[in-house]
Formats: structure tokens, C-alpha cells, sequence
């Protein structure tokens, strides 16, 4: 089955685009659990596995997408399926078995991953599915920035925000270099936004899919219903386009947060054609350590600030996956015991 990956940025659209995708109904997009992002620091997506290993992380990925926030539409994972599906024993394989069960079981003839962080293995990506088709969706990273201090997850300092989104815009930007035309398509949230069906129109084209109206009425779909009351995150994905939904920043950010994100992430704001405001390319801020450590505490206080007014709910419903998480180190803690022990 054709896969497809949507990458860039988390609050850029991601999930919007998603949705108008899945209403195409030829292409099954499911809300992410985020399985490589979430499993490789703790065992490597590409890493071959014993017999052992393998039936433990197929039972891991699929916990992870049973416990997901938002489920899975009409989709059983039965374990012995997925492990039949897989031709090599990594993640990466488990992970691909499972969005094909997922393409199939919503009658599919391809499907479409936004986990937007899957960029970071680009290359295991295209050696394992071959024929894979990326979107690079990109929004300005102050406005991204200026949506991350609002929401329940992620980093709350600019900084840090700056910093993650420089370096995914940065793979995403050489991933696009190393790609042929055919294999890669970019567009901005403004497009998706503001040109909806002319943009939808051009993206169809690039994924073999025809355009259909109802992609643009994607807020009437049970996806979007599911995703809007699972997170306070999605909330507004049952709702028509916002538009004129651009550079809120210049009101909503502080002149200094604006300078320190455009000191980090200027270079990537440069190349995706949006306009700095007030550092020049040359001029960029150096940061201390005196300072890095600061925005640092800030961070870690912000973001407990956001946690205690956190729906629980919303918590509970996240705190599911961080158990099988949690299962997992717990699983590598012995992997690594018994290594040590032979």
C-alpha cells in the first residue's frame, strides 16, 4: 500500500490537512500515536530484532495505537496479522503493518502518517516503503511558536520552540533537495488556509487522488468529531477554515520573543520566505550559557503552569500511552540486564 507522510511542524495545520485528506476517502489517515518519535529513544526504529524482541515491540505498537486519544476508526490489530506483514523485524516494519491494516480496514488504496517529526528518519523511511510520497506542510514559526505557548503540550519558551522548529524545517528542506518533484510536495498553512481548493486541487494531482468538494467540509466528518472532544489540542477541527489566520504574533508575542526566535530560526524563516521583523540576517542574538539556562527554568515553569490548568481528562487520556511507555523502558531495563548477564 502507497505511504505517505506528512511532515514539518506540529500547529501548523497538520491536523486540518489531515482531515481533508481522509475525506478524499482513497487515502486513510489516521490520528498519529506518534510511534517512531515515541519508541526510537528508547530502541532505535531501524535496529533489527530477535524473534523475542520483535513480539514484544508488536505488542508495544499496537498498545500504543489502542491507547491513542483519538481512535482508530474501524480498525482491529490482531497481532499475528501484523507480524505476517512484516518483512523485516525493526519498528519500522510493525509500524508499516499497521497503517496498512488501517488503509485496508477504512477501504483505502494508500495512507497518509502526520506525525510530523518522521522526517528524522527520512532515509530508513525510504529504504524500508521504497515508493513513499512526503508533504512538507510549514507555517510561519512565530505563529507556531505563539500556538505552543498556548497548548497543553510542547515547550513554552520561544527559544526551545524556536530551536525544534528550525531544525525540523532544516530536514524537511534537505529531505526536499534529496527528492525528486514527483516524491515531495510543499505547502504552506497560508495556501491550505486562504487558496483551500486550489491547493487541495494541486495536492491531489501530486497524490494520484481525485479532488473532491467534500475534502473542503472535512469538519462534518466522524474523524473530526472523534479528534475535537479528545483534546482541548484539536478543538477547532469540527469547525470550517480559519481564515485570516496568520501573524497573530506581531500582536500576541513580545518584540523579544520575536527577536530571539528570529536570532535562532532566521536562516529557515529566510529560505520558507517569511519576512523577519526585527533582526536582520547578520544581526542575530548570541545566546550565554548564563542565558540558555535561564530560558530554561522558565520552560520547565511554564510548562508546569500549562499542565495544572490542563483539562485531566485531556491528561488521562495521554497518560494511557505513557504507560505503555513506560512498559517499555521497563522491558529495555531487563534487554539490558540480560545482555549484561550472558
Amino acid at each position: 500500500m502507497q505511504a505517505l507522510f506528512l511532515v514539518g511542524e506540529q500547529r501548523s495545520g497538520s491536523n486540518l490537512l489531515r482531515l481533508m485528506i481522509s475525506n478524499s476517502h482513497e487515502i486513510a489517515a489516521p490520528h498519529p500515536p506518534h510511534i517512531l518519535q515515541r519508541i526510537d529513544p528508547l530502541v532505535p526504529v531501524q535496529m533489527i530484532l530477535d524473534d523475542d524482541k520483535f513480539n514484544h515491540m508488536v505488542e508495544i505498537v499496537c498498545q500504543l495505537v489502542e491507547t491513542n486519544p483519538v481512535a482508530w476508526l474501524n480498525t482491529v490489530l490482531d497481532r499475528e496479522d501484523v507480524k505476517r506483514r512484516c518483512t523485516e523485524k525493526h519498528v519500522i516494519a510493525i509500524y508499516g503493518a499497521v497503517m496498512d491494516i488501517y488503509g485496508e480496514s477504512n477501504g483505502a488504496k494508500a495512507w497518509m502518517c502526520k506525525s510530523m517529526q518522521n522526517i528524522r528518519w527520512a532515509d530508513h523511511l525510504n529504504q524500508y516503503f521504497k515508493n513513499n510520497k512526503y508533504i512538507f506542510l510549514h507555517r510561519d514559526g512565530r505563529d507556531v511558536a505563539l500556538s505552543f505557548t498556548k497548548a497543553v503540550i510542547g515547550d513554552k519558551h520561544v527559544y526551545f520552540i524556536a530551536k525544534q522548529w528550525s531544525e525540523l524545517q532544516r530536514l524537511c528542506l534537505d529531505a526536499r533537495a534529496n527528492l525528486s518533484t514527483d516524491r515531495y510536495f510543499t505547502v504552506s498553512y497560508t495556501e491550505l488556509t486562504e487558496e483551500t481548493e486550489s491547493t487541495l486541487r494541486n495536492m491531489c494531482a501530486f497524490l494520484g487522488i481525485e479532488f473532491k468538494p467534500t475534502m473542503m467540509e472535512f469538519y462534518d466528518s466522524q474523524e473530526a468529531k472523534n479528534t475535537a472532544v479528545a483534546s482541548s489540542l484539536w478543538e477547532n477541527v469540527n469547525k470550517p477554515i480559519m481564515h485570516h489566520n496568520s501573524n497573530k504574533f506581531l500582536k500576541e508575542l513580545s518584540e523579544e520573543q520575536v527577536r530571539i526566535f528570529e536570532s535562532v530560526a532566521g536562516t529557515e524563516l529566510d529560505e520558507l520566505g517569511y519576512e523577519r521583523v526585527f533582526v536582520k540576517k547578520g544581526e542575530e542574538m548570541q545566546f550565554t550559557p548564563e542565558q540558555i539556562a535561564q530560558y530554561t527554568a522558565e520552560n520547565d515553569k511554564l510548562k508546569k503552569e500549562q499542565t495544572s490548568k490542563t483539562d485531566p481528562e485531556d491528561i488521562e487520556n495521554r497518560r494511557r500511552q505513557e504507560k505503555v511507555l513506560t512498559d517499555l523502558k521497563a522491558m529495555c531495563k531487563e534487554w539490558q540486564m540480560e545482555k549484561a548477564l550472558s
